[in-house]
């Protein structure tokens, strides 16, 4: 059981940081394991957002010798970083594991990729003239806090709440996902993909590579693949219903949109709330009166409903 959120502000920035961390919050006991968050701020042309880390949390209790090689794995980033000519413009280190740079980059994103997370331990969170990709073990106030995002200022953002049942507890394995290598592109996902091999050997054919071994990754790799190709995104939602086999509810986010989608059956729960301005989406409605407090009236997407939203 775990808890999905979107928030989308539809008249300029809103304080995303702050509305997804109570709506994440009040999903707390759908999954206290790990928490993420995929915010989006005002995009930079040529600028981007490079959210990585060099270790995992539970790796920085085994003393010094695990300290001073991530000091090494983050000075190898930085020399990739200059061998591809990216300028790195601003540094935040939000832990000593995970950190924050905002770079000029002209080149091919693949290659920065690729480049990055050949080096041991490193792995790139998120790549985005928007997007800024942000998870880690705990609740969301515990995450939120050690990152400071109640103060980031967006248009948008999606978030998970996750309790760990086949895979390990760990930032890997927490949700969103950035689409690898694509550039503002992240899902969250409630529910099951039963012919999540099937479909990752076929992107991989295709040249897709996969972080990690689970099933909601492939939904933003598959998403990915059909806008790169040229579909729009509601096209893309509606196609994974017919090729997307199991139960699944689940929230894509890019640059200027948010879309949802939920499986024939439609067995996992999604509740939406929706005014003129300002569009919530969340597993159960008490993350939506978390940040609306007043009278409102939601309901339950159907079976098959596909919905994009714009900033």
């Amino acid at each position: 059981m775990c808890g999905i959120a979107g928030l989308i502000h539809r008249d300029g920035a809103g304080e995303i940081g702050r509305e997804m961390t109570d709506m994440l919050q009040a999903l707390k006991h759908r999954g206290p394991d790990s928490t993420g968050f995929a915010i989006y701020g005002v995009p930079t042309q040529d600028q981007f957002v490079l959210r990585f880390k060099v270790a995992e949390q539970e790796e920085m209790a085994k003393g010094f010798k695990i300290h001073d090689e991530v000091k090494r794995r983050r000075v190898s980033v930085d020399e990739r970083l200059k061998t591809l000519e990216a300028r790195v413009l601003e540094v935040e280190e939000a832990t000593e594991y995970a950190f924050r740079y905002r770079i000029a980059y002209g080149g091919d994103l693949k290659k920065l990729s690729d480049y990055i997370e050949d080096v041991e331990g490193a792995e790139i969170l998120s790549i985005g003239n928007a997007l800024e990709l942000i998870k880690d073990l705990g609740d969301a106030g515990t995450v939120s806090g050690q990152y400071a995002l109640g103060g980031f200022a967006g248009t948008h953002g999606i978030g998970h709440t996750r309790m760990a049942t086949e895979s390990d507890v760990d930032i890997r394995s927490a949700h969103p996902y950035w689409a690898y290598p694509y550039n503002d592109i992240a899902v969250v996902h409630n529910g099951q993909i039963t012919n999540y091999w099937l479909m990752r050997r076929q992107l991989e054919r295709e040249g897709q590579r996969f972080v990690s071994n689970c099933d909601s990754e492939l939904l933003a790799v598959y998403t990915a693949t059909n806008l790169d190709k040229g579909a729009s995104l509601e096209d893309s939602l509606k196609q994974s219903i017919q090729e997307i086999d199991g139960v699944f509810t689940y929230l894509v986010a890019t640059k200027d949109e948010l879309g949802m989608a939920k499986d024939t059956m439609a067995a996992k729960p999604m509740v939406l709330y929706e005014a003129e301005n300002l569009v919530a989406l969340a597993s159960e409605e008490v993350a939506i009166r978390s940040i609306v407090p007043h009278e409102i009236d939601t309901w339950d997407p159907y079976d098959e409903e596909v919905r994009v939203w714009r900033a």
